[in-house]
C-alpha cells in the first residue's frame, strides 16, 4: 500500500457533510443485502486448504515450515537438473529481488528494471518475491529482459480508468470496497496470457520460484502463493487463480474490493476473502524455511539480495488539520508508511543471518515530482518511470544498508 492509493479511502472526508444522509440509506438497504460468498474454511483446517488441488500452491509461511522447506530443496534439485551439475558447490551465484507495494510508483521499479537491462548488468533472479504492486511487476521481472516492453506498457500508458471504476458513496457502507477494480483485472489478464503463463511454467521447472503475498483476511495471516507450480500444474483453472492472486495482492482493503479464492479441504469447498499482502508486510525476501534450508545445506554459494521499494524512505512533513477524519488519514499512512520502513530493516536483518549481500533501490530525493492529477496519472508515472530507467542505465548505485 502507499499514500497515494490510501487517497482512495480517506478522501471521504470530502463528502462528510453527506455523511448522515447516505447512513440512513444504507441502513435501509442493509437488511436486504446478502454476503455473496462460501464460508471460509474452519481455523483448524486452514493449513490443509489446497487451491486447485495443488498442495504446493498456496503457503502459510508461519505454519508450513516443513512444506516451504521442501519447496526449498526441491526447487535446488530442479535447478541442478537444468543446469546438469551435480555438485551444488559447482551452482552459479543466486540473486534474489523483492519488489514492494506502492501503488502507482511502481513505474520507479519498472523503469529501474528496464535500465537495469540496458545496463548490460541486470542479473537472472533465482526467486522473485511481490506484494501488491510490486506483485504485478514480479511476472515480467521474473521473466527477464524479453518482457522488458510489456513491463513499460503497463507503467506508462494506463490511467486510473484502467485500474479501477469509483463507485457511489454509498458503496462505503453496502459494499465491499470503494471502487470496482473489474478494469484492473482485465488489465492483468491481458498480459498475464497463456504465452507469459507457459513461460512462467518453464522456469519454474528450471528451479527458479516467483512468490506472490496476499493476506488471508479471514484468519489475519500471511499467505505466500507459489506462482510458478500453478502455472506449471497444468490445471485447467490456473490461469484464473493466478490472475486473482494478483488482483488479491494489490487489493487496497476498502479501496479496492476483496478477492474470493476458493479453496477445498477433504473435498469440502470454501471460499478464503484475500486482500493487499501490505496489510501484514510490505515486502518479503523469501520464507524463513527457505533462508534455513539454504544456510543449513553447508553448500558454498555466492548470493545477492535486490529489494526495491516502490516509495521514499524519507518522512515528509505536513501540517495536519484539526479535525478527525485528517488525524485519521495522517496516523494510517505514518502507520504504513513506517511499516514499509520496518519491512527493509527485517530483510536487511535476514541477510546478515543467512550471508547474503544486500542492495537496495529507492524513490531518492533527487525526483522532483510534476503536478499530478489523482493516482495514476500518466505525466507523473511516466515521470517517475524516467527516473527509474535513467538510475538503472546508469547503471544503479546499490545501497549496501537501510540509510538510517
Amino acid at each position: 500500500m502507499s499514500k497515494h492509493t490510501l487517497r482512495a479511502v480517506i478522501h471521504v472526508r470530502d463528502r462528510v457533510r453527506i455523511v448522515g444522509a447516505a447512513l440512513l440509506v444504507a441502513l435501509s438497504v442493509q437488511a436486504c443485502s446478502t454476503s455473496d460468498r462460501l464460508s471460509p474454511e474452519p481455523a483448524a483446517l486452514t493449513a490443509k486448504a489446497v487451491a486447485i488441488d495443488l498442495p504446493n500452491a498456496r503457503f502459510l509461511p508461519d505454519e508450513q515450515t516443513a512444506e516451504l522447506f521442501a519447496e526449498g530443496m526441491s526447487s535446488a534439485q530442479r535447478e541442478m537438473l537444468a543446469l546438469n551439475i551435480d555438485d551444488p558447490n559447482k551452482l552459479p551465484p543466486a540473486n534474489f529481488l523483492a519488489i514492494s507495494g506502492g501503488g502507482d510508483d511502481g513505474a520507479f521499479r519498472a523503469g529501474l528494471l528496464v535500465g537495469w537491462t540496458e545496463s548490460g548488468q541486470r542479473p537472472e533472479f533465482k526467486i522473485v518475491t511481490g506484494v501488491s504492486t510490486g506483485s504485478l511487476i514480479a511476472p515480467f521481472a521474473f521473466l527477464g529482459p524479453s518482457y522488458d516492453q510489456q513491463l513499460k506498457d503497463v507503467y506508462t500508458t494506463i490511467s486510473a480508468k484502467d485500474v479501477f471504476i469509483e463507485r457511489s458513496f454509498i458503496s462505503a457502507f453496502i459494499d465491499d470496497a470503494l471502487s470496482d477494480t473489474t478494469p484492473l483485472f482485465h488489465l492483468i489478464s491481458k498480459y498475464l496470457d497463456k504465452d507469459m503463463l507457459a513461460d512462467i511454467a518453464r522456469e519454474y521447472r528450471k528451479g527458479r520460484l516467483l512468490f506472490v503475498g496476499t493476506t488471508y483476511l479471514d484468519a489475519r495471516r500471511p499467505v505466500i502463493w507459489n506462482i510458478g507450480a500453478i502455472a506449471a500444474s497444468g490445471h485447467p483453472e490456473a490461469p484464473e487463480l493466478i490472475r486473482k492472486i494478483l488482483l488479491a495482492s494489490a487489493a487496497v482493503p476498502a479501496a479496492f474490493p476483496p478477492v474470493m479464492i476458493d479453496v477445498e479441504v477433504e473435498d469440502q469447498r470454501y471460499q478464503e476473502m484475500h486482500v493487499n499482502g501490505g496489510a501484514i508486510a510490505q515486502l518479503f525476501l523469501y520464507p524463513s524455511e527457505i533462508g534455513r534450508m539454504m544456510t543449513s545445506s553447508g553448500v558454498k554459494r555466492e548470493r545477492h539480495a535486490y529489494i526495491i521499494r516502490n516509495g521514499r524512505l524519507g518522512f515528509d512533513w505536513s501540517e495536519v488539520e484539526r479535525t478527525t477524519l485528517d488525524i485519521a488519514g495522517r496516523a494510517i499512512s505514518t502507520m504504513i508508511h513506517t511499516s514499509g520502513i520496518n519491512d527493509i530493516f527485517r530483510v536487511y536483518m535476514i541477510t546478515k543471518r543467512d550471508g547474503v549481500d544486500f542492495d537496495l533501490a529507492f524513490i531518492e530525493s533527487d525526483f522532483v515530482s510534476p503536478p499530478r492529477e489523482g493516482d495514476f496519472d500518466p505525466v507523473y508515472m511516466n515521470a517517475l518511470y524516467d527516473y527509474g530507467y535513467e538510475k538503472g542505465q546508469t547503471p544503479y548505485r546499490w545501497k549496501k544498508s537501510p540509510p538510517f
